[in-house]
């Protein structure tokens, strides 16, 4: 069964708290942190999450410069998962290494542009998800772009091969079509923003 995770993409706190407010009774949320420099769109904060009172495991999924410069953040703001789009940093290892010494589950994102194989092989036993864009990473509202079924497909193969652990998440432009079109290829959790906590 595909677990649906609801996301929250703002840069306003008061919706911010109505949206979290909204996912109660789900197990998890995942907040996406844009930081103005990964793409030209900028959101609320991990630090406004640190006076939130919620039941649900908080998931913070950075688009940003440099994800590792903002897990103490994430930590503060007590994130159960981070995933960290690969595209503006340094090193994965070095991501994944610290997470883990924080204590979170970790994970790594690509792009709709990114190719499977910018990721770095060795770790993927480290990793409890990949999480495939299927939309341009930065911006809520947008199509499924098909571009992410290969990705998924090939992302299956290496998991079956290695006997890998780690998750598939899809996120972006899903609908009840798509979502069934990606869990038929190997995608075990999905991400959908407004059109779910609406």
């Amino acid at each position: 069964m595909t677990e649906i995770i609801p996301a929250i993409l703002t840069n306003d706190v008061k919706e911010l708290l109505e949206l979290v407010a909204k996912a109660e009774g789900g197990e998890k949320v995942q907040i996406d942190i844009i930081d103005g420099v990964f793409a030209n769109n900028r959101t609320i904060e991990p630090v406004v999450l640190e006076e939130v009172e919620t039941s649900l495991k908080l998931d913070f999924h950075l688009m940003v410069k440099e994800p590792i410069n903002w897990l103490e953040k994430c930590v503060r703001a007590g994130a159960n998962q981070v995933v960290g789009q690969i595209e503006m940093m340094a090193s994965q290892t070095q991501f994944v290494g610290r997470a883990q010494e924080a204590g979170l589950k970790v994970g790594l994102a690509l792009d709709i542009d990114t190719p499977v194989s910018s990721l770095e092989m060795a770790i993927l036993d480290d990793l409890d998800v990949v999480l495939v864009m299927s939309v341009k990473a930065g911006f809520g509202g947008q199509k499924f772009d098909a571009k992410a079924m290969p990705k998924i497909k090939e992302l299956a193969r290496i998991r079956s091969r290695d006997k890998t652990p780690f998750k598939i998440c899809v996120d972006g432009g899903l609908t009840p079509d798509t979502i069934k079109r990606v869990t038929r290829i190997g995608a075990d959790e999905v991400v959908m923003g407004r059109r779910i906590l609406k």
